[in-house]
């Protein structure tokens, strides 16, 4: 069972029909004692950093979800969600996020190194370039997925399981541990974003290595 975090911020709908495509139990809560139930947890988030860590303070979600994941449960923060996972965001001024993985959460630009201006927020498919191995992009090719930010993470390149660019080199999917988050939708990206949802729904259900959970090729 997919346990998938209600903050007031999240795209729970689609995400929900998402796992129902793909045959998954799930439910939609705001109530810890019911998330910790799960196998697995989907944070999700459409909005700003600051309102979104601000509702799950102040419902004490975010308490639960350091717990949950330093109890070994699997966590996947899926767009504002992923970037909810990081230490920290300049939108809106500084904003502390989960501390899950290393690293901070910037703006684009909107203008490149040639001075010519490009739109944000980042809307469209783009190519994923696979850069580690890691459980949720196993036995897939790279293919395209839909973005909607404005905002990105700068972080070790460790941690990036996969990126995209946008003027900037974007990391689209990262993970550290039992935390994986995905920058684009993938409940939106088509046979592409339902492959890599497969893949992390397969390891939650213990269908594949547990031993190590993020590596690098040749490891």
């Amino acid at each position: 069972m997919i346990g998938i975090v209600d903050y007031g911020m999240g795209n729970l709908f689609s995400v929900s029909k998402g796992l129902e495509r793909l045959g998954a139990d799930s439910f939609i809560s705001d109530d810890p004692k019911e998330l910790s139930k799960s196998k697995g947890i989907i944070l999700p988030g459409v909005g700003s950093f600051r309102d979104a860590m601000s509702l799950l303070e102040k419902q004490k979600l975010d308490e639960f979800l350091r717990g949950y994941v330093a109890d070994g449960g699997y966590l996947l923060g899926i767009c504002l969600g992923m970037q909810l996972l990081f230490d920290e965001s300049e939108e809106n001024g500084p904003a502390k996020g989960l501390s899950l993985i290393p690293g901070k959460v910037v703006r684009f630009k909107g203008v490149d190194a040639n001075d010519k201006v490009y739109k944000v927020p980042h809307m469209g498919w783009n190519r994923l370039e696979f850069k580690h191995a890691s459980p949720v992009n196993e036995g897939l090719e790279e293919e395209h997925v839909y973005f909607v930010h404005s905002y990105y993470v700068d972080t070790d390149e460790s941690f990036v399981t996969a990126s995209a660019t946008y003027d900037v080199e974007v990391p689209a999917i990262v993970g550290k541990g039992n935390v994986f988050g995905m920058q684009f939708h993938p409940e939106k990206s088509g046979n592409m974003g339902m492959s890599l949802l497969r893949n992390y729904l397969s390891l939650v259900e213990g269908r594949k290595k547990h031993e190590q959970l993020y590596y690098l090729p040749g490891d």
